[in-house]
């Protein structure tokens, strides 16, 4: 073996979008303290997409796709409220870094203008309350990559592949062999991390029967798809398709078929919008379990001193669930501490900011509100003396699920009462008398923080984890804190108008009608009606699925027994994810060949059972997926420092 062999680490990460760009962040920031100067580390990247944005977010997608989220709300770089182990790098935020094309900011090395004249025309007029189109987005992240590589170490190099890994195999204690499509080269890798993303899956065999009646009547069936990625040329102009899904993939979608149709929405004097279809669209039918679209994100900023949170729901509260060693419900034993986490960061606004529609002193009231259960009668009774107004308390139920026990006599009653409800939604989001509305939503991120280490523990039951967080809370997490900007919601008040949109209801059934050809669909909110369709779009993205995982390097180490589905079986029953199984303690691939975590094998973010958030956050919230590349980047550096080349 040469000297030169001795001295190089070779670290090869499969996938080089965001979540891989926070890693090399932390490889950077840790490197001063853990790697050996004198050592070469090489980094291999290997993605068909460009390494920073990735696929979700690369550059070659329709300008009419946005973000959800405001332009200060989205950073990949640590700050004063990271828990880390490493140094704090402070970065700037996607509104920070952009200001400096428009001269208000100071610029952010290294500079360079994007090239594409509408993406920098948009930075350059991009307000900090903006929400960003994901082609700005996709900028930001091809510069916080830049900017990442930039601060490693000289010893420290990153190469990109621009291909998939297909394959990788070698020994369990020895270097590891990435194959790669359509090339003979493999890598040789010390150490392999899997940052794959948000993989796609093909159908579930639900949708077998809905695809095999398309195919036999000639009308349009589109499975769950990334919105980016859905192919809408089969939709007919005028034709009626229902779109069965109300979230994020549904505001999408609806953008597409309309203004990416010719459409066009004018403002009146009054501020509303008028649709002036161009005779392209389709007639959309929609409608979800709900039966409402997602809440509108909040358009403010707190009015009254940030709540200390984590308060009700935070380690030490973990700490006692845990302590207990029994299996854990999370709608018994750790929902009434999350609600009332939520509630203490929803009153802390109200009676700090708005104080007026308070009755009582804050002190008052917290110190009641610290003693007593969520679900406690003498809860309701506080809530009621001291926040006299309903409009200002905290209601769970009516929030998720607005239509419950109400119905219409007719569709068009329904079409005008859902109007009603998203204008009063919109409304609410972008007045800052309804402040209370943000502090609950940083409530529910500094829940989101904690959460990762209850389901790490491995004492959810299955029933629960299955029914109650992959099912229940996430989607609840998501229609109230994740939904779009109010401008989409006007948007979609304007397409009903226009009777472009229809709403069908909650609790919808899709059904097939052989004699007519048609979908169909039914909803108890308007009792009698049924709407007719020649198309039928699934409005939300495909559930993670190992089993029936797109990805070809999954599907490989699946067939090989290389790696696990995560399955939690109790006396609750069997829960099967569709996620990959990686050890809690360090995020190593659970290898069932070897009953543990593989040595040299480690996976982050969306497909695992880690279930860590956004790999890019909110600022000041702790980000967990920020905490977990930092010891993921701590250990990988300790590592490879002992680790050569050629496996010795």
């Amino acid at each position: 073996m040469s000297a030169g062999a001795e001295r190089r680490a070779v670290l090869v990460v499969v996938g080089a979008g965001p979540r891989t760009t926070g890693l090399l962040e932390r490889l950077a920031a840790n490197a001063p303290e853990l790697w050996d100067g004198t050592r070469q580390l090489e980094i291999h990247l290997v993605d068909p997409h460009p390494p920073g944005p990735g696929r979700i977010w690369r550059d070659a997608q329709s300008p009419l796709l946005r973000m959800n989220s405001m332009a200060e709300d989205v950073t990949l770089f640590t700050d004063e409220s990271s828990t880390v182990e490493g140094p704090i790098r402070p970065g700037p935020s996607l509104a920070e870094w952009a200001a400096q094309f428009s001269g208000d900011g100071p610029r952010h090395a290294p500079y360079e203008e994007p090239a594409d004249p509408e993406v920098l025309a948009e930075l350059r007029g991009l307000a900090s309350s903006d929400f960003a189109t994901r082609r700005a987005h996709s900028a930001y992240l091809d510069w916080a990559f830049r900017r990442v590589r930039s601060e490693l170490p000289p010893s420290v190099t990153v190469e990109w592949h621009r291909t998939t890994a297909t394959a990788v195999t070698g020994p369990v204690n020895g270097p590891q062999q990435v194959h790669l499509d359509g090339r003979e080269e493999r890598l040789t890798a010390d150490l392999v991390v899997l940052a794959l993303g948000h993989v796609g899956s093909t159908p579930p065999a639900a949708h077998d029967a809905n695809a095999g009646f398309a195919r036999r009547h000639g009308r349009f069936h589109l499975p769950p798809e990334f919105s980016a990625d859905a192919d809408l040329s089969g939709i007919r102009s005028g034709e009626s398709v229902i779109l069965r899904g109300l979230g994020l993939a549904f505001v999408d979608l609806v953008a597409m078929l309309t203004e990416g149709r010719g459409g066009a929405f004018r403002t009146e004097p009054d501020g509303s919008l008028t649709y002036l279809p161009s005779g392209r669209e389709p007639v959309i039918h929609a409608g979800s379990r709900r039966g409402v679209p997602y809440h509108s994100k909040t358009r403010y900023r707190l009015r009254g001193p940030r709540a200390p949170l984590p308060r009700h729901f935070g380690p030490e509260a973990v700490d006692r669930l845990l302590a207990e060693e029994r299996p854990l419900d999370l709608r018994r034993d750790l929902w009434p501490l999350m609600a009332k986490e939520i509630g203490f960061g929803h009153y802390h606004e109200l009676f700090h900011a708005h104080p007026g529609r308070t009755a009582m002193p804050w002190p008052e009231f917290l110190a009641a509100y610290d003693r007593l259960d969520w679900y406690e009668p003498d809860m309701a009774s506080l809530v009621a003396k001291g926040v006299p107004d309903p409009v200002d308390r905290l209601d769970f139920e009516a929030l998720d699920r607005p239509l419950t026990g109400r119905t219409f006599a007719s569709a068009e009653e329904f079409q005008a009462g859902l109007r009603a409800y998203v204008a009063d939604d919109v409304a609410r989001r972008e007045d800052g008398a309804f402040s209370a509305d943000l502090g609950a939503f940083l409530a529910l991120l500094s829940i989101y923080g904690q959460l990762p280490r209850v389901v790490a523990a491995g004492r959810l039951n299955a029933r629960s984890l299955a029914e109650d967080l992959d099912g229940w809370w996430q989607g609840f997490f998501s229609f109230l804190a994740s939904g779009p900007p109010g401008f989409r919601l006007r948007q979609l008040l304007a397409l009903s108008r226009a009777g472009v949109v229809r709403f069908i209801g909650a609790d919808i059934r899709v059904g097939t009608d052989e004699a007519t050809g048609t979908f169909t669909a039914t909803s108890p909110t308007v009792p009698g009606h049924t709407t007719r369709a020649t198309a039928l779009i699934e409005a939300y993205l495909p559930k993670a699925s190992l089993e029936r995982t797109e990805n070809p390097l999954l599907r490989d180490l699946l067939a090989a027994g290389a790696i696990t589905e995560e399955v939690v079986t109790d006396a609750e029953g069997t829960h099967r994810s569709g996620l990959v199984d990686v050890s809690p303690a360090d995020a190593h691939v659970l290898d069932p060949r070897l009953d543990g975590p593989h040595p040299r094998r480690i996976a982050l973010g969306a497909p695992t059972n880690s279930r860590a958030i956004a790999a890019f956050a909110r600022p000041r919230t702790d980000a967990p997926a920020f905490r977990q590349n930092d010891a993921v980047a701590r250990r990988l550096l300790r590592a490879l420092g002992g680790a050569s080349a050629d496996g010795s």
